[in-house]
């Protein structure tokens, strides 16, 4: 993908995984919401958690995105992370990957709390393939 391709595909809505070195066992990899602006994949999660307490102590991690159906096209994005305060509520995010209803409903139920964090990934190393492009 060019390079204007594979920020575009960023830019869409795709469930990432998240994967961080877990020291003594294989890396943490798990399904993230995240958003993709000015050059940072944004991921919304409790200061405290696992995911936050490992990207503190790695300070770099891993994100891929993949279409689900063919023909298939994936970036995965590597590079450091800082972990910052929110600066607003989480409903952006909500509604971008349930819609405005349930985005709503999930934004009022799941509020910003004085524990929550942003971790800001900048993409240092990219990885992308479109299978389409192949087939051509």
């Amino acid at each position: 993908m060019t390079r204007t391709e594979r920020e575009a595909f960023l830019t869409d809505v795709h469930v990432g995984v998240l994967a961080i070195d877990e020291p003594g066992r294989g890396p943490l990899a798990m399904p993230i919401w995240y958003l993709y602006r000015d050059g940072l994949v944004h991921i919304s999660m409790d200061g405290d958690s696992l995911k936050a307490r490992l990207l503190r102590a790695a300070g770099r991690a891993t994100m891929t995105v993949q279409t689900e159906t063919p023909p298939y096209q994936y970036v995965s994005v590597e590079g450091p992370v800082e972990l910052v305060a929110p600066t607003g509520d989480n409903l952006e995010m909500a509604t971008r990957y349930l819609g405005p209803e349930l985005g709503r409903w999930y934004a009022d139920h799941n509020p910003v709390g004085p524990d929550s964090v942003i971790a800001q990934l900048r993409p240092e190393h990219w990885r992308t393939f479109d299978f389409g492009k192949a087939l051509t």
